[in-house]
């Protein structure tokens, strides 16, 4: 597909960015515009970044001679600008990385759509995949894909937007103070979410404190006629609130959200039933995904479509409708009717502490195991949460753990504080030391967590599983997990 979106003149592009034109003429057009210059295509703008292990003014030759009619820098000196390029424009900005995000910010507010801003410190990937399901069947939306939630994936996402779209639903991550600011300005969403505020990425941060001011920077940041998303049983995000003077629509299991839930049942790998509530209008939902902490997400992405104008019956439909995303509590049901609870796309504590919490409910009388990763950026709090994780394990009955990871004799330590025989706990130099306790001792009805932070890959053990057993066909009629691997992140 060609690239050929969005439209800018060297003009807009000076006055988005505060530039200089180096080479070429203010009227030169740029059609797309990309950071990669393996993709660039005939007539883009190729914006130079300079990161830490890689710097784009290094592949400026090769966007040249992909066709980029172009390129924007910030270190004008690495450059070898020839006569027959001049044609070319060359436009000089103090910052690379600030001047894409000054662009998606300009692209932003040509298109007079509601946008949707939404951040926090789990769930944030799922709870947008909700909100598309249910706002995917009454409006065409633009979706942040994959992980593209930074401030390169961002303005990304952005430059997707055509005149189609009638809404946007925009993910916002961070792991250093001021992204969520700046991520807000260039967004300028109409309604803010924040699913939750717990202890991610604390190596950046230092503090929860810190997460909670950084994650709240989404509703200061936003239009004084915004309309924030509160999650009314998050006692972080209450306290951020506090100083929110705007309008608001509250979700939670308190009566007195706005939006909430009623009759909760969760009926094992079946997944869950309950009564959802939204102001006066009650529906009837079934989903087919696991964990509590999910219901909290479908309820924040039932206010937040319901702040978008969606009717209740509608969100309902598109909560029913709605699969999990691959590597996100995916669940898969193997040949010999054991089961693969594939939580390893990321990690942090609160989303380990959730997914063991849902294999407890999950696996019953039966056995439990557990493939579990380091959780990454945690600083000086890593020994400890770690520690935590493994006291956990063993308190909820894990049969037996595998670990990886620089923390995993942490882990350890704590699941034998725990009260978890030595035995039980196996630590993963290879794979297949995991694989084979499994083919000797999985049997019907058992229950596999794999989780860990995306570093580790704990993805490829999933994929070792269920090569190993096989997955069910889809269609069997003993099970309603047949077929859940689609799907595409914290």
């Amino acid at each position: 597909m060609v690239n050929r979106s969005p439209i800018f003149t060297a003009t807009q592009v000076l006055k988005a960015t505060g530039g200089v034109l180096l080479a070429g003429e203010q009227g030169n057009t740029f059609h797309g515009i990309t950071t990669d210059s393996r993709k660039v295509q005939d007539g883009n703008l190729f914006v130079a970044l300079q990161g830490e292990k890689y710097d784009g003014h290094d592949f400026v030759e090769l966007a040249l001679e992909q066709g980029a009619a172009g390129i924007l820098v910030q270190n004008e000196t690495k450059l070898k600008i020839t006569p027959q390029e001049k044609k070319v424009a060359v436009i000089k900005v103090a910052d690379t990385l600030q001047a894409l995000g000054d662009l998606a910010q300009n692209y932003r507010k040509r298109f007079p759509i509601p946008v949707i801003g939404l951040t926090g410190s789990s769930g944030k990937t799922t709870t947008k995949e909700m909100m598309a399901a249910i706002i995917g069947r009454a409006k065409i939306a633009l979706t942040t894909e994959g992980n593209l939630n930074n401030l390169i994936g961002l303005p990304q996402t952005i430059f997707r937007l055509t005149n189609d779209h009638e809404l946007a639903i925009l993910e916002m991550g961070t792991n250093t103070r001021g992204e969520i600011k700046r991520l807000t300005q260039i967004a300028a969403p109409d309604i803010g979410l924040i699913t939750n505020i717990g202890p991610a990425h604390l190596a950046g941060f230092g503090s929860v404190d810190i997460v909670r001011e950084e994650k709240g920077d989404l509703f200061f940041n936003m239009k004084p006629t915004g309309m924030a998303i509160i999650n009314l049983d998050d006692e972080a995000i209450r306290i951020v609130t506090e100083r929110w003077p705007g309008r608001r629509i509250t979700f939670g299991m308190s009566p007195e959200a706005d939006v909430t839930a009623k009759d909760i049942e969760m009926n094992g790998a079946r997944g869950v039933r309950f009564t959802l509530v939204i102001g006066d209008n009650a529906q009837n939902v079934e989903m087919k995904i696991v964990g509590i902490h999910h219901v909290y997400n479908a309820l924040a992405a039932s206010a937040t479509a319901w702040a978008a104008g969606i009717d209740g019956k509608s969100i309902a439909e598109g909560l029913a409708a709605f699969r999990p995303v691959s590597g996100r509590m995916q669940m898969i049901k193997l040949q010999n009717c054991a089961f693969v609870l594939d939580d390893s796309y990321n990690a942090n504590p609160a989303s380990v502490r959730e997914a063991l919490m849902t294999l407890k409910d999950l696996k019953k009388h039966h056995s439990g195991y557990v493939f579990l990763g380091d959780m990454l950026e945690l600083g000086t709090f890593a020994d400890e949460m770690h520690r935590k994780i493994g006291f956990l394990m063993a308190t909820i009955g894990v049969n037996a753990v595998f670990l990886k990871g620089d923390f995993a004799s942490v882990t350890a330590a704590g699941a034998r504080e725990g009260g978890m025989l030595p035995q039980n706990i196996f630590f993963l130099s290879e794979e297949e030391d995991g694989m084979l306790f499994l083919k000797k001792n999985l049997k019907k009805g058992d229950w596999i967590l794999v989780k860990g932070s995306r570093r580790l890959k704990m993805e490829n053990i999933a994929v070792q599983i269920c090569d190993l057993f096989g997955k069910a066909e889809a269609g069997v009629k003993s099970s309603s997990l047949s077929n859940l691997s689609g799907g595409n992140e914290n």
